[in-house]
């Protein structure tokens, strides 16, 4: 495939440690062992989805093959970097866990890594999202494991760390990778933006990078379907919520305040105008329950903010703090139930708003 018809995360996915955005305690801790030669024969890669592990992973192996390396940065111009850049080398074998999970899969790699690299130092498996294996195949992968070749490295990636076995997790060194804030997210997709001759609102953008849950590679993919959709290179944030079908997170900060300052006829007044103008009530109810979730944590302690909205502006931010003061706990805490509720009603009722409408007016009571 040409480079230029890649969809953007695999055209702009970074080939070395200087150009990976976040996890700078992740990227760190590797270099210095690719530095000091103290490569360790297995490594667990835990975390949000689309935060970078399979592409550390890949950077990873590159460096540890690097017939030039500078320092612990590859130098993507040798034969092995070249062969792992075209994804031609036969020594990097990457297994995706989900579709590939049965114990044939697990015995065909225990075969592949019987023979020593072909060209490669090293002989590299990435096997993502390890945690799907199945009982048999996990198994038969820990045998491999206890007493691996020299020149095997593992490399298991997982969105879900708590599904690994204690036995396989317990012999690899960890490394947890988490949601990517809203600035490094910005960062990268305005260098994207620049490269493609892309012109993008900033509120738009925003909406866009918030609708990613700290996912640099969601809203890469976002992008990529904006750009696919939309015959103009200029967007709006309506071309954002119309392409994307993404609810307005101001929304679900309105109804908040009308929530916290308790204004009852307000609120119900607010359902039913933006019903008349075509607001998605599941969706809408989704967003505003993992807003207040947020609320909520801010409310136990203002010091759980880079926990609560990872990905969120400053502005937002604010206004989430002054809405955390606004609020009684136990309101928030019911008001919160009676929303997760009326979201389940939502799928069976004649009238899509009347669940919330009925959780409003309950939310109110003493």
């Amino acid at each position: 495939m040409a480079e230029n018809n890649l969809v953007l995360y695999r055209k702009y996915r970074p080939k070395s440690f200087k150009d990976f955005v976040g996890q700078e305690q992740v990227t760190k801790v590797i270099m210095n062992e690719i530095i000091t030669g103290a490569i360790s024969h297995a490594y667990l890669f835990s975390g949000h989805r689309g935060t970078g592990k399979t592409t550390m992973a890949r950077i990873f192996a590159k460096a540890i093959n690097c017939q030039n390396r500078k320092g612990a940065e590859p130098c993507n111009e040798c034969p092995s970097c070249k062969e792992i850049n075209e994804g031609r080398a036969i020594d990097l074998i990457e297994v995706d866990a989900a579709s590939n999970r049965g114990i044939e899969e697990v015995k065909a790699l225990r075969e592949g890594i019987r023979f020593a690299p072909t060209f490669l130092k090293y002989k590299v498996l990435i096997l993502d999202e390890a945690h799907q294996l199945s009982k048999d195949a996990t198994n038969a992968l820990l045998k491999i494991m206890e007493e691996p070749p020299a020149y095997v490295v593992f490399i298991l990636a997982t969105t879900e760390a708590n599904k690994m076995i204690p036995t396989i997790s317990s012999r690899c060194q960890k490394f947890s990778f988490h949601k990517l804030n809203h600035d490094i997210i910005e960062e990268k997709l305005k260098i994207i933006c620049k490269a493609e001759k892309i012109k993008i609102e900033k509120d738009a953008l925003d909406l866009l990078i918030s609708s990613a849950d700290g996912s640099l590679r969601d809203a890469e993919a976002k992008m990529n379907q904006l750009i696919n959709f939309v015959s103009d290179t200029a967007f709006t944030i309506g071309d954002v919520r119309e392409i994307l079908g993404i609810s307005d997170i101001n929304l679900a900060v309105e109804l908040t305040d009308l929530l916290a300052q308790k204004e009852k006829a307000k609120a119900m007044r607010f359902i039913s105008d933006n019903t008349e103008k075509g607001l998605d009530i599941a969706d809408f109810l989704g967003m505003t329950i993992d807003y207040l979730r947020k609320i909520m944590l801010l409310k136990i302690g203002t010091e759980l903010i880079d926990i609560a909205m990872p990905s969120e502006t400053n502005e937002t931010k604010e206004k989430a703090l002054s809405q955390a003061e606004a609020f009684d706990e136990k309101r928030l805490a019911k008001t919160l139930t009676l929303l997760m509720d009326a979201e389940n009603k939502t799928k069976y009722s004649s009238i899509p708003q009347l669940p919330l409408e009925l959780a409003i007016i309950e939310s109110f009571e003493d």
